[in-house]
């Protein structure tokens, strides 16, 4: 019980839990749901805006060619998400690492100390990223976790792609040496 207080979990246990849920996920939704369901989070940002539009404009999301194939609805793919979000504030106030942070360190070296600007970057680096995971037809959760459980060629090329262009990013972004 102890291992769960600590700062840091080593990366194999955490991979091996992560991969035990992926499988529980596929098992279990089989079960349940007689079809799988594998993990995988960007449908749920799509449907949680679907279903904040709806109360604005509900005609718009029933007339949406994408609402009428994935239904704007909470199910338990967005639950997985709330949870990721529950299990890392938990982790970090267990851990105690938990620090609220309006400019991080890395961001203030490179760009000052201003949490508008800070929100504004990050308020649009998650646009050109939910673009680029919705032309990707999923998230690396989706594609790394559940593409590469399936030894999928798509998943394993989706995953180096992200892998490359979130590390060429950072280089170019916070300049910084090969």
């Amino acid at each position: 019980m102890n291992y769960l207080f600590r700062g840091k979990w080593s990366p194999y246990l955490a991979g091996a839990l992560a991969g035990l849920l992926a499988v529980a996920s596929v098992v279990v939704t089989t079960k349940v749901l007689s079809k799988p369901m594998y993990l995988g989070a960007s449908t749920s940002f799509v449907r949680a805006a679907g279903l904040i539009e709806q109360k604005v404009a509900k005609k718009h999301v029933k007339n949406n060619k994408y609402f009428q194939s994935k239904k704007v609805k909470v199910d338990w793919q967005m639950m997985f998400v709330a949870g990721i979000l529950a299990g890392a504030l938990f982790s970090s106030l267990a851990g105690r690492s938990f620090k609220l942070e309006l400019v991080p360190e890395i961001w203030r070296e490179r760009f000052g100390k201003s949490p508008v600007k800070r929100a504004v970057g990050a308020f649009f680096g998650g646009v050109i990223l939910l673009f680029g995971v919705r032309m990707a037809g999923g998230c690396p959760s989706g594609h790394g976790l559940s593409g590469m459980m399936q030894l999928s060629v798509s998943g394993v090329v989706a995953m180096v792609a992200f892998m490359v262009g979130g590390i060429v990013t950072a280089k170019i972004f916070y300049r910084r040496s090969w």
